[in-house]
């Protein structure tokens, strides 16, 4: 039966619908990997120490970025508040790019995937986004 329904949709809701799934998919992932991250730097764990050791700032650096990090994960799996979550961690992936090309060296491989799927996340998004901000 449900795939008779899925046969009377017209083609662009059936795409529409697909297009969602992939993009819950995206922002579970996102969130995960992201709030994976913010828990290490929370926690303290050695290599996030020397990370941010390198880096220069100062350790309060760590844990401001790692809570911006886990706050950003929840939000993207709030539905109504996905795209200002994703705004968010886009930011702070580009800091994160930044960072490595200009600081600490290494690949910023990583930084640049998830700053590109927040950065899709926040643009499919940003409808929901928008009637936040009342427009």
């Amino acid at each position: 039966m449900s795939a008779t329904l899925a046969n009377d949709l017209p083609a662009a809701r059936r795409t529409g619908n697909a297009a969602n799934v992939a993009l819950w998919v995206l922002q579970v992932a996102a969130a995960a990997m992201l709030a994976m991250a913010g828990f290490a730097k929370l926690a303290g764990a050695p290599e996030m120490i020397a990370m941010f050791d390198v880096i220069g700032i100062g350790q309060w650096f760590r844990y401001a970025t790692g809570s911006l990090e886990v706050l950003g994960a929840i939000l993207l799996l709030v539905p109504a508040l996905a795209g200002v979550g994703a705004l968010l961690l886009a930011g702070v992936m580009l800091g994160a790019v930044a960072t490595h090309l200009f600081v600490i060296g290494g690949s910023p491989v990583m930084p640049l995937v998830l700053l590109a799927v927040t950065a899709l996340i926040a643009f499919a998004r940003r409808e929901r986004t928008l009637r936040l901000l009342g427009r």
